[in-house]
């Protein structure tokens, strides 16, 4: 079996078991991208969307009122079975569901206006193939949307928010720093039009149990927080109880 394959395994298994919270997930289903993506479709009726690694299917919902159609596509069938129960529950007939990885899309060149991804390229194997499939699937002028949590750049602050992320969760594979997403995207054939950076607050709790970290490896987590410097600890805004914020990056391209 390659590590690839492999890997497609581990993310499976971590988002399959708990794909129900993820749809009530209030750091997933709230956010002010949002905004940023319905804006990007005004007048855009005729238009299919791919909703790349869409997880319980917040973009889908919050953008299929304005296009013809979104792909819900997502490597768990268990994520993607929660995304047609609640397109059902919330009337959205334009929301359909297609299972895979993001490095082998199933779909012809130029499939799509808009492909869209929020909070998964960082479970990627390969953000460089991911990437130019994004681009084979756009149709030419097509514009892709990438949202996820951003490397500081720093080299302590990578190594710490890289080490609580796997810990947290094993299917992690990278928070890329701004750098790295400009020259993948630009490697990718794709056109960066705009980055924006955002901050993110993460209660500790419910992050941990949204992905039932083991209790060893939660605890590792809070050891690590309390033993890094203070420069650590003010960065990340890390509290008492652990909660903490990250830095996200919202990047817009266009082939």
């Amino acid at each position: 079996m390659t590590s690839t394959a492999q890997h497609s395994q581990v993310v499976q298994k971590q988002f399959g078991e708990q794909a129900s919270a993820y749809l009530s997930s209030a750091v997933h289903a709230q956010g002010t991208e949002f905004a940023l993506l319905q804006a990007e479709l005004t007048g855009q009726a005729n238009a299919r969307v791919l909703d790349l690694g869409c997880g319980a299917g917040h973009v889908s919902f919050h953008v299929a009122s304005l296009v013809k159609e979104v792909v819900a596509y997502d490597l768990s069938q268990q994520m993607l079975d929660v995304v047609t129960a609640a397109a059902v529950d919330r009337g959205l007939c334009n929301v359909t569901t297609v299972n895979g990885a993001a490095e082998r899309l199933p779909f012809a060149e130029g499939e799509f206006d808009f492909v869209f991804s929020r909070y998964s390229a960082h479970h990627w194997s390969d953000l460089g193939l991911a990437l130019r499939e994004v681009r084979r699937v756009l149709k030419p002028g097509g514009v892709a949307a990438f949202i996820d949590v951003l490397s500081p750049g720093s080299p302590l602050f990578d190594t710490y928010l890289q080490t609580v992320e796997v810990l947290r969760d094993t299917s992690h594979v990278r928070d890329y720093c701004a750098g790295e997403w400009l020259r993948h995207v630009s490697e990718a054939g794709l056109h960066t039009r705009s980055t924006t950076r955002q901050r993110l607050r993460l209660e500790y709790s419910s992050w941990v149990e949204r992905m039932r970290t083991p209790q060893v490896l939660s605890a590792a987590i809070r050891e690590l927080q309390q033993a890094m410097g203070n420069e650590v600890r003010e960065y990340f805004e890390i509290e008492a109880d652990g909660s903490f914020s990250t830095d996200v990056l919202v990047l817009f391209a266009e082939k």
